[in-house]
This record gives structure tokens, sequence and C-alpha cells, in this order.
């Protein structure tokens, strides 16, 4: 399990390299669901998302003979960028490889930063091209399954817990579970009474899947939030959620969707889906805990387009 001393470790490392980003009261959220919101703004983060937090905090850990060797990394985008990005700011080789399903932004983003860019066909062969790639020399840099990653992510929770007011309940996204599982780590020791809640999308539940069947398993993926989609979690982040997380919620994608819009015009924040779905989970949240909530919500990036959003809202026949 990371504990706190890790996080603090790992806070201090980055802490020339990514951004702490801002933590503030939205009035607009506040309104909207009828309880005093915190937003932990993740999407200015360097890269558009928390994940350039995990990456600098391995590519800051290599060795000589590893930065030589280069690094690999899988991700359906953001992953990718954070990667390619902060490899390139500190001078190490990187190869991202990344599903035909990923968005095509996401692509340019890592090859403009001077990444090789690798395409597979699906989430399972480009896993396996990593490892591949991984038994030529190249270091995994995983998006989730590695304490040094977590650790990096989890300086979110320990920001939150420094810089935002009273807080009862704390809402983060779910894909493989490395940021959860930082952030979760980080509030058990600074705010412990807070309670922390995952939440995932449908044909997306890795981590419900863990849970009800006490360790990771493969799960078919059909949700269109890439960015939440590994094909299953590790054994390490379903040991910090099961420990850690009072519960997963699922939503579905039609309400991460929402969720980005309703973003975008109460809290006045452009997210992505894998952010959009804190809000209808939030909804879910104060039905259970009743009156007296006080939510953080950690708005865990903003790399979607424009145009890809509504084209999303569309289908779902959203406004």
């Amino acid at each position: 399990m990371i504990g706190v001393g890790e996080i603090e470790a790992a806070a201090e490392l980055i802490a020339g390299h990514v951004v702490r980003t801002p933590t503030v009261p939205s009035p607009g959220l506040s309104d909207l669901l009828g309880v005093p919101v915190t937003v932990k703004l993740e999407m200015l983060q360097r890269t558009g998302s928390f994940k350039a937090r995990g990456a600098t905090a391995k590519l800051l850990g290599l060795g000589e003979a590893e930065r030589a060797a280069g690094v690999v990394a899988v991700s359906g985008g953001n992953h990718a960028i954070a990667v390619a990005v902060m490899a390139a700011a500190l001078d190490v080789k990187a190869t991202v490889v990344m599903p035909r399903s990923a968005p095509a932004r996401a692509v340019e983003i890592a090859e403009s930063a001077g990444a090789a860019v690798r395409l597979a066909d699906t989430v399972d062969a480009a896993f396996a091209l990593m490892e591949r790639l991984q038994g030529e020399g190249m270091t995994v840099v995983h998006p989730f399954d590695d304490p040094d990653v977590i650790a990096g992510q989890g300086t979110v929770g320990l920001e939150l817990a420094e810089d935002a007011g009273e807080l009862t309940d704390v809402l983060v996204s779910i894909g493989g579970g490395g940021l959860i599982s930082g952030v979760a780590a980080a509030l058990r020791a600074r705010r412990p009474g807070v309670r922390v809640w995952g939440v995932e999308t449908e044909g997306a539940e890795t981590m419900s899947a863990a849970l009800a069947a006490q360790g990771p398993v493969p799960v078919a993926l059909s949700s269109i939030v890439s960015t939440l989609s590994p094909p299953a979690v590790s054994q390490l982040t379903y040991e910090h959620v099961s420990a850690l997380v009072n519960e997963v919620l699922v939503v579905s994608d039609a309400e991460a969707v929402q969720g980005v819009l309703d973003l975008a015009e109460h809290a006045k924040a452009w997210t992505e889906p894998a952010a959009g779905c804190l809000l209808p989970a939030a909804r879910r949240v104060l039905d259970r805990v009743g009156d007296g909530a006080r939510l953080g919500l950690v708005l865990c990036g903003a790399n979607a387009a424009p145009a890809t959003v509504t084209a999303q809202a569309a289908h779902f026949g959203l406004h």
C-alpha cells in the first residue's frame, strides 16, 4: 500500500515540473446540487490532465541506463500525452502505444511532442505490444500499475487536503484506479473522516468487477469514454480501492456526456466525459448521505475536443 510519506516525497520530486492546480469553491455547482461543492481543477495541469503527475514521478526516478533505453507507455489518450510531453521535457526517449480507438487529437499531441506513436487494433493488443517492447529493454511507464505513478497521482489528494475547506465526500473517476488509489491514500492520512467515492461508466466497469470478484478480472469494454477503459484494473489498485474507498458508482455514457455540458454551464469548466461522470454520481452520493454534505470533485482532465463532445451529445439526444 502506498503511504502518505511516499506521496509527500513524490510531491517534492515533481514540484518544479507540474502545476499545483487550483482548488476552489464552485458557486454554480453548489447552486445546482444544493450543497457546498469544491472542485480540484486538474484539467489545468500540464498536458490537460492529472496524468502528468504520475508520469513525471516515474520519469524522474529512472536510472541512467533506463533513460538511455527509453520508456514505453500504453494509453487511450491522457497518459500517452503526459508521457510524451513530460519525457520530452526531461530529455527521455518515449514510445507510446495507443489503440486505434484513441482520440485523433491525443495521437497528434503525442506525436508532436516527439514520442514514437504505435497504434494497435484493440486495447488488449496495445497492452501486448507494450509488454513486447518492455521485453526489448524499454522501461514501462504504466498508467496505473506502478507505486511511483500512484504516489505521483496521490499528490492531487495531498493538495486537495491542504487547500480545500471542510469536506465530507470526495468523488474521483476510475479508469485503471491509479488516481483514486493515490488520492484515497492521501485523504485517509490527512482527512481520515472524509468518504471517498469512485465513479466508472457502464461498459468500463473494471473496478466494480474486481470488487465483485475479489480481484482483478478482464472486462468487455463498450464505453465511449476511452480514458476510463483499461482491460482490467491491477492487483495494486484493487487493493487500495477495496481498502480505502467507500463505494464505486457506475453511470451511463449519456450521463457522463451530460455531465460535461453541465460542468461547462454551471462550473464554467471545460472537461471530458471522464470528469463529467462525477456530476451524476454526485447526485447519487447526496441521495445516500443526505443533508450536511460538502462535496469535493476531482475534475481529472479536459482532453476532449468540443466537436467530439458535441457529436456525442447529439448521439444521445442531449442539449
